[in-house]
């Protein structure tokens, strides 16, 4: 038992470094690009015009709008929200 106490503790360790990943962008990146590339992850976007934020898992984006679902105190909603009305993507790196 203390041994797979331990096994597990050492695993749980070496596995969250993985999780966490910095955000970056690329030259051609655009706020569609770097959603895309977080989806299925928590993100917050920054709204423009008043600075509201939505936290969620992006679940989808094209060239014109995101679906960020299980809001952060909204879990049974998702969100649809157009591209160029996000001035910010804000991701967890630790």
């Amino acid at each position: 038992m203390r041994i797979r106490c331990a096994a597990l503790s050492i695993a749980a360790a070496l596995a969250l470094p993985a999780l966490a990943q910095e955000a970056s962008i690329g030259p051609n990146d655009s706020i569609q690009s770097v959603l895309a590339a977080q989806k299925g992850k928590r993100v917050t976007v920054r709204l423009r015009g008043g600075g509201q934020e939505l936290t969620g898992v992006v679940r989808d984006a094209n060239t014109r709008a995101a679906v960020i679902g299980a809001l952060a105190g909204r879990e049974f909603f998702d969100a649809v929200v157009a591209l160029d009305a996000v001035e910010a993507v804000i991701v967890r790196t630790k």
